[in-house]
């Protein structure tokens, strides 16, 4: 990836989350002049403080730039290149029974970004989506993730497939959710030790070939009439039943 590249990141808590781990990274601040948000306030001195450029701009003058919800700060950034499956096959060994979360072709920015926030809130290790088919690390992403996309470990591959058979060489159970007939409630896996929970599309599900490397398959019992969840609200339930059970084993 051409290293001059830049994107935009809005929202507060990704604004503040950019700034205290990779303040390098930013160009140019642009935020709403006379905004009195004492948040916008701090952001303003911080980048001050760090000699960023900074700019005060009209509300008409951001929406120009971002047609989302940007709280009233937007930045321009470098687009770092995450890394990928070579840099995994090197970075696995350093973990002592990781929890990973894999996302398998997750096509909504947003449900990307809900996902790992949920990911740094269970204490994930590393996350792993693919380059292609699926959403990447944008600034909706950044923004729904609320700071999670600058703290996680996030590696992005070009075959899923072969970052399990990575993540499996080094001694990692591969979980996969779905609901065939062998698949077991959260409930009653175990979800200890290293540890990859794959959690599929939004409507698909878990791919067929990615299923066939997942070591076993789990499911979220579903007590009333509705047979599915939005994929962020089953990965968060997922998650946190396994981090339950990491901090009782």
């Amino acid at each position: 990836m051409n290293k001059n590249q830049t994107e935009w990141v809005f929202g507060i808590h990704a604004l503040e989350s950019v700034l205290e781990q990779s303040p390098e990274n930013i160009i140019h601040i642009m935020v709403a002049e006379n905004s009195n948000n004492p948040r916008l306030k701090k952001i303003t001195t911080t980048a001050q403080s760090l000699g960023i450029k900074l700019t005060f701009e009209s509300i008409s003058s951001i929406n120009k730039h971002c047609k989302d919800r940007h709280q009233g700060v937007i930045a321009q950034i470098k687009t770092l290149k995450l890394p990928d499956e070579s840099d995994l096959k090197k970075d696995i060994e350093s973990f002592k029974n990781p929890l990973v979360l894999v996302l398998d072709t997750i096509e909504d920015p947003r449900n990307l970004g809900a996902c790992l926030r949920s990911a740094d809130a269970a204490g994930v290790d590393l996350v792993i989506f693919p380059k292609h088919k699926a959403a990447g690390l944008t600034a909706t992403a950044r923004k729904t993730a609320a700071g999670a996309a600058e703290t996680l470990r996030i590696y992005q591959v070009t075959n899923i497939v072969s970052a399990l058979e990575i993540l499996k060489n080094n001694g990692i159970w591969v979980a996969g959710t779905d609901c065939e007939a062998d698949s077991k409630s959260i409930y009653q896996s175990d979800l200890t030790g290293a540890l990859a929970l794959v959690m599929g599309n939004e409507g698909k599900g878990i791919r067929p070939l990615v299923k066939k490397h997942c070591d076993f398959l789990v499911h979220i019992p579903m007590a009333g009439t509705v047979q599915s969840l939005n994929i962020s609200v089953a990965t968060g339930i997922t998650l946190f039943e396994a981090l339950r059970q990491r901090t009782q084993s």
